[in-house]
This record gives C-alpha cells, structure tokens and sequence, in this order.
C-alpha cells in the first residue's frame, strides 16, 4: 500500500482525491486545504481520511509516503520544495513552478532525494493523444509537418496567472511530446483586457530545429469552447477534438505532392482521400496517470511526465513570458 496525501482539493484536487481514493494499493491518507468548505466536503466523503489544513502534520507523517500537489500554481514551487526535502514521492500539478530556475531546483532535489517526481501533464496520458504518438512514430501521418492547438472559453478567469501559465501547459507538453522535442524559440503576442497585467488570450508559436511549427492559441474570453488539436503530416492529418462527446480523433486521408517539372500550376498535386475515425478506448485519463505515478513508485520506474518533462514546459512557458514582455519578439531556449 502506498500512502498518499493531496494538497490542495478544491477545483481539480477534489478530482485527485477521488481517484487516489479508488485505487486498490493506495490508502489516502491526508487531505490538506485551507478552505474549512472544501475540508468539511472531504470528511463527509471520506471520514477514514485525516483532513487537515497544516502542511506540515502531512510531512510530519512518514506514512504518507507520497504527496501530490493541486494547489494554484504559484504555491507550487514551495510545497514541492518541503515535500522532497522530506524525502517523499511527489505529483505537481502543471506547470511544476513558475520559472525554469525552480524547477530546476525541484527536478534535482528530486535526483539527490533519489524519490519520484511527477508532473500532471494530463494530455499525455489520454488515449487519443496517445493514438497520435504512435501515427507519429510509425510513419502513418508521414513527416510531421506541424500543429496548432485551440484552447478557448470563457472562463475561468484567474487572477494569480495569466491564460498562457493557466491553459498553455497543456498544449506546450503535447507538442514537446507528440514531437519527441523541444522548441529552439517561441515567440508569443497577447493582450490583458479584464485585469491589468494578466493576459486573457495569447497566441504563441513555437520553432524546432527540424523545421517542424506549433501554435498555440489559448483564451478564457472567447465566445467558442474548444480543445482542439491539428496534425498537419505530408501524407495524412490529424484532429484530436476533446469537446466531442465520441469520434474524438479523425484521420484525414489528405496531403500535397511536389513535383519537379517546369509549370509551377503542375508542381503541386493535392489528394483528398477518405476520412477515418478509429475506435479509441474511453478510459478516464486522469485515472491512467493516477495509477502510472503509483505504478512508478512501485516498480521503481521513471514516471512519464517526470520533473524533466515538467522543466521543459516550464522553459518554453518562461521564453513565452519574455516574448510577451517584448511584445511577441522570439525568444530562444
């Protein structure tokens, strides 16, 4: 059994919880939040589990042998930072920290403690992106050329980070997965119409040495609701659309042929084949990462999303930050 404690149960912990809570070799053993609702919601639910607001009696406790942070991202960093020092198993919610020289720090205290760190890159453990991975490795989309992703709402608007810290860690870890890379620059533009100093939408793109492109177009005052994601491959393309209810990933049999004759009219040859809709499994994605970071500390394996996963996020969301700063200048990593 593995004891876990969740920090921070409120919009998206309250979700952790209740996963932790399932799993068959996992005893929750702490939940801690500073909200007297949220506490008194989770001993209703959960009256075996101790509810507390005091951090410290967590770590306190060598029985809570992993601990998992869901608090708003500026607390991330610091939490962390106590639960390696105190030599346990940690899951950071995205982004790991809000600069890359934190979580440096995180990823080599993790290294040092020689304990597990985990960072909630959702989209990487959902089965349709995972259907895109592996067209990507096995050649079935062709070269990948490049990918934008759609990321809009409205709502919900914070007032701690700015839409690109809130809603671009997604699509920054998919692309840097989906490509197996980093971006070498990322130049992003946005503006801050609500509050002063907090962008409500940015669109950002992001260069990789290859010559592959992401953009990103993220916002929380838009009239649409969309999680979209766009896989342009010289021989197929690829939707991933979160918001259908089924069908949620569509293989476009689409694709332009260059050819090297004198007319530039017969160069170009576009083909428009069929359209394909796989069978992709309804697993609950958050559920999947819940049991791969368990499985990690079990197994004593390398979680996926680890602290380098979440470094390289973090990295690409500072120089995003920095380009916005300079107005939408390139920043190179």
């Amino acid at each position: 059994m593995v004891g876990v404690a969740v920090v921070g149960a409120g919009h998206w912990g309250r979700n952790l919880v209740r996963n932790f809570a399932a799993l068959t070799d996992v005893e929750l053993k702490y939940v801690c939040d500073l909200n007297e609702k949220v506490r008194q919601t989770i001993r209703e639910i959960y009256p075996r589990t101790n509810v507390t607001e005091d951090f410290q009696k967590v770590l306190n406790d060598p029985s809570a042998g992993a601990v998992l942070i869901a608090t708003d991202t500026p607390y991330h960093f610091d939490l962390a930072k106590q639960a390696l020092e105190a030599g346990r198993h940690t899951y950071v919610e995205k982004p790991l920290a809000m600069s890359s020289r934190d979580a440096q720090e995180l990823v080599d205290l993790a290294r040092s403690r020689g304990v597990k760190l985990m960072v909630g890159h959702l989209l990487e453990y959902h089965p349709a992106m995972n259907y895109m991975k592996k067209m990507i490795d096995r050649g079935q989309a062709g070269e990948p050329l490049y990918l934008y992703f759609q990321r809009v709402n409205l709502g919900i608007v914070r007032k701690n980070e700015n839409a690109w810290w809130s809603l671009a860690p997604h699509d920054v870890s998919v692309a840097c997965y989906l490509f197996g890379d980093q971006p070498v620059s990322v130049s992003a533009s946005g503006h801050a119409y609500l509050q002063k100093g907090v962008e409500d939408v940015v669109f950002a793109n992001l260069k990789f040495a290859d010559g592959k492109m992401a953009h990103i177009h993220v916002s929380w005052l838009d009239p649409h609701k969309i999680r979209r994601v766009t896989l342009v491959g010289s021989q197929k393309m690829v939707v991933f659309d979160d918001m259908a209810a089924a069908e949620k990933i569509r293989v476009y049999d689409k694709g332009a042929e260059v050819r090297s004759v004198a007319s530039y009219a017969e160069a170009i040859t576009l083909r428009t084949g069929d359209i394909l809709i796989p069978k992709i499994p309804a697993d609950e994605p958050l559920k999947t990462e819940c049991r791969h970071f368990i499985d990690c500390i079990i197994n004593d394996t390398t979680p996926r999303s680890d602290g380098a996963d979440g470094l390289r996020v973090v990295k690409v969301l500072a120089a995003g930050s920095e380009s916005l700063a300079r107005g939408g200048e390139p920043v190179s990593l």
